[in-house]
């Protein structure tokens, strides 16, 4: 993770977990001019709603405007990590072991940066996928990007 990532989740989780949430993770995408920062909250008994979202964006936009870590303009966005949700953290790859997974690296692991397969859970810092029968261990700091890959019967 990135030093402004850090910077920024030092910033924000206090604030949300004070609010009641748990605080799932963080996004932060610069595109030219307009950047936009993504705040993911969770609450694992009765869900999220807009109205949480609007209550933590209220709150962070708060932390923000006062602290001003962000020089350029930006957009927030408080939202649930969805059916889909990004992993952000290694424990959060033990959690979810037993999903599919999608994972993009950084660079090629083994002539790929793209994985899709079963998530079997971590070993020591490398995260535990199964694709096609083969089983990848992937380096947790070449990790891109993760989402759960929703399964609909």
């Amino acid at each position: 993770m990135s030093a402004k990532l850090n910077k920024l989740e030092e910033m924000l989780r206090p604030v949300i977990e004070g609010l009641g949430y748990d605080f799932w993770g963080l996004e932060f995408r610069s595109r030219g001019p307009q950047s936009m920062l993504r705040v993911f909250i969770d609450d694992a008994e009765k869900g999220i709603s807009v109205e949480d979202c609007e209550k933590v964006s209220r709150q962070v936009s708060g932390v923000l405007d006062v602290e001003d870590p962000i020089q350029s303009e930006y957009t927030l966005e408080v939202s649930s990590p969805g059916m889909d949700r990004p992993l952000f953290r290694l424990e959060q790859y033990e959690t979810f072991a037993g999903h599919r997974v999608q994972i993009r690296l950084r660079m090629a692991f083994e002539g790929r940066r793209k994985f899709q397969g079963l998530l079997k859970g971590i070993e020591g810092a490398d995260v535990v996928v199964v694709v096609d029968d083969h089983e990848y261990l992937l380096p947790f700091d070449s990790i891109e990007r993760a989402n759960i890959v929703p399964v609909f019967e």
